[in-house]
């Protein structure tokens, strides 16, 4: 009998249909309560990194140089006072196959479901992880179908986003665009039970382990390069991967005492669904819209339990303006010589104010690079944001409100991050995670798992709750 495919329907059997498409049953690692067991999830994927560098190295991913931004730092101690100004380096992680540190995801991802038998994959999204998942699913030759967000109930596309739906073609996926809003898990799960592919998801322990190698990469670069670990490093975060992927690859080669940094873009004011607002927006990555609901609510995502889990490992978690990031990508093309795309130089922008606050012997580490494309220059992006109704001028970042306005900087002077307040959003954490499983009485191992989770202690974790 064939079965329903209402919005219902299809959503209620969303736990059977990920079961069947990851080849992973995720209650075998769960406590009936808060707590579930994530090591032995990330270690379900029996891949050593040894074993993940080697599959990545089969399709040209990983290895990527680490490039010193000598003029940015040079520009950066102008600013800083006396003696203070990191080295500035970049993890050129557009070296990549597909131009991204997502190819890291993908061909971990792309290689179990080749190894597990299934004929082709697919991965819900609008960013650059389609185009990963699409050009490993070439090299590995498995089917595609890669479901994005594409436009507002008009039609209308940003084009950093058209931009990637068009690379994900030329790499000969089957592309399903979409409006914004709720039709974008359900299709994603219609076509996943339909097709019987694998879910190549962002949020798999697969994706996840396969971000380790860049982290583990960047300590061993540094000490071969420099003789020493990084004292930072920056990562752009949006769904939590990078952060979480990064920060567990520099404790696997013994850098733990690199502080691991996230920075987003600051959107607040703008919602992600919101039809009206989703042209509004631009920078379309690495921004507050996702990378606050996912540190906080990790497990909102398309697997039952998320593997990208940023709050367990991010040190401090920063904001920059839309016109920081602008104008960055500029100053890295004009002082550098590099053409990069916008996800990279969210982390940068943040790097440049945080270096500041750095000696100037110590290194900071920016983790990523990312492809640039027509779609994702700087210039289509301001002009869609003026054809919008969205102003971009010269002054202060820090006058910039979002949809309104885009501020680029007067001068490099007005370059500086901001303080996100990161015991907020553990403390977000640990009332969503009761309030999601129905838990008012936290057991010992609840809290425990929490504070893990929150990279605080129990302690802490007992005073939020006092407060529910």
């Amino acid at each position: 009998m064939a079965l329903a495919k209402d919005y219902d329907s299809v959503m209620g059997r969303s736990n059977d249909i990920m079961k069947k498409a990851l080849g992973l049953d995720y209650e075998e690692f769960e406590s009936g309560s808060i707590a579930f067991d994530y090591e032995a999830l990330m270690k379900s994927t029996e891949y050593t990194l040894d074993e993940i560098n080697r599959i990545q190295s089969r399709t040209g991913v990983g290895n990527t140089p680490l490039l010193e931004l000598r003029n940015l730092t040079e520009l950066a101690r102008k600013y800083a006072k006396p003696g203070y100004g990191a080295r500035i380096f970049a993890k050129d992680e557009a070296a990549n196959a597909s131009g991204s540190f997502k190819d890291r995801r993908a061909a971990c991802a792309v290689a179990h479901a080749k190894k597990l038998g299934y004929k082709g994959v697919i991965a819900a999204t609008s960013g650059n992880y389609g185009a990963a998942v699409a050009s490993q699913a070439a090299m590995q030759g498995l089917e595609c179908v890669i479901c994005q967000e594409c436009f507002d109930s008009h039609g209308v596309g940003q084009p950093e986003i058209i931009e990637k739906a068009r690379k994900c073609e030329a790499l000969g996926a089957e592309v399903v665009q979409l409006t914004v809003g709720p039709e974008l898990f359900y299709t994603f799960l219609s076509i996943l039970e339909d097709r019987g592919y694998f879910n190549a998801s962002l949020y798999s322990p697969f994706g996840i382990a396969g971000v380790e190698t860049l982290g583990y990469e960047i300590a061993l670069q540094c000490r071969e390069k420099l003789g020493k670990d990084p004292a930072m490093v920056v990562c752009t975060n949006a769904g939590g991967g990078m952060v979480t992927g990064t920060a567990r690859g520099l404790i696997k080669a013994g850098a733990k005492d690199t502080k691991v940094v996230a920075a987003s873009i600051d959107l607040t004011g703008l919602h992600m669904a919101s039809d009206k607002q989703f042209n509004l927006k631009s920078c379309t990555t690495g921004h507050t819209g996702f990378g606050v609901p996912y540190a906080t609510d990790p497990d909102h995502s398309d697997v039952p339990r998320s593997a990208a889990r940023p709050l367990r490992y991010m040190d401090r978690y920063v904001t920059v303006s839309q016109g920081e990031v602008m104008y960055m990508t500029e100053a890295l093309a004009n002082l550098e010589g590099i053409e990069r795309g916008p996800a990279g130089n969210t982390s940068l922008a943040a790097a440049f104010s945080l270096a500041q606050e750095l000696p100037e012997d110590e290194i900071l580490v920016v983790s990523e690079t990312e492809y640039t494309g027509a779609g994702k220059h700087v210039q289509p992006q301001l002009s869609f944001a003026k054809d919008n109704g969205v102003e971009v001028l010269f002054g202060n970042p820090k006058d910039e409100k979002p949809g309104v306005n885009v501020i680029l900087p007067q001068d490099p002077s007005f370059f500086k991050c901001v303080d996100a307040d990161i015991n907020h959003f553990r403390a977000s954490l640990i009332k969503k995670a009761c309030k999601v499983h129905n838990v008012t009485n936290p057991s010992e191992a609840d809290m425990e798992f929490l504070a893990v989770e929150t990279k605080t202690d129990v302690d802490f974790v007992k005073e939020v709750i006092k407060s529910l």
